[in-house]
């Protein structure tokens, strides 16, 4: 009984953690650079920069990749987006993304105190604490919904924490917290909207790694980062 009441403050106190530094944790970081790859090979990449000015928080982001095949393009992909934060609080978001030549976007500002989404997906008028699924927040493994930075749809999501591993990226080695993220519905586990592993470095919390499978093997992993 002592050792289940321990295990509970332990994992009490470990996500109160993990979620009180917010935004706010990432004001010292100036980049994140990740590559991208399709079953092991590289395909493309993903950066975001962060800026602060004040009470105001500026995160840009762009990314792409191109899965070709024999010269053949099976999958090109390009996007760009924006996050604004005022006292660590979401109060504007931007995307626009290309996918094979399909354009999908999102718009997202405040509107009667909750977020206003405009996307392709979606729109509607939600709760302000939902945070952008764009994975470099931490403070996402706490949310019960995210909002898809591609289209502004509102995904429904349980995590799960797996424990720390040790994981080596680029030639160095980092200590790890790992979570699955998955689609809360009765879906059959391929057939989920979301079905993420993502990683966490156990001192700064900067996203390091996710991969997931679809018609193939895809993983993010950090190749920079700067302060």
């Amino acid at each position: 009984m002592r050792k289940l009441i321990f295990l509970f403050i332990f994992f009490l106190f470990f996500f109160n953690n993990l979620s009180f530094g917010h935004v706010k944790h990432y004001e010292k970081v100036k980049y994140l650079k990740y590559s991208l790859f399709f079953n092991e090979n590289i395909i493309g990449s993903h950066n975001f920069t962060f800026k602060n000015v004040g009470n105001i928080f500026y995160v840009k982001s762009d990314g792409e990749f191109n899965v070709s095949k024999l010269g053949i393009n099976l999958m090109k992909y390009s996007t760009k987006s924006e996050e604004i934060y005022e006292n660590g609080k979401l109060i504007k978001f931007t995307s626009k993304t290309v996918q094979n030549d399909k354009n999908k976007y999102v718009n997202i500002n405040i509107k009667e105190k909750k977020l206003n989404i405009d996307g392709s997906s979606f729109k509607g008028l939600v709760n302000d604490d939902l945070l952008i699924g764009s994975w470099w927040n931490h403070s996402i493994i706490n949310k019960k919904k995210q909002i898809s930075p591609i289209s502004g749809r509102i995904l429904d999501q349980k995590v799960k924490f797996l424990g720390k591993k040790n994981i080596n990226l680029n030639g160095k080695d980092y200590k790890a917290l790992h979570f699955h993220f998955l689609s809360n519905d009765n879906k059959p586990l391929k057939k989920k909207k979301l079905n993420i592993h993502v990683w966490y470095d156990e001192k700064t919390l900067i996203w390091l790694k996710a991969s997931y499978d679809k018609f193939g093997k895809w993983e993010y992993r950090l190749v920079e980062h700067g302060f």
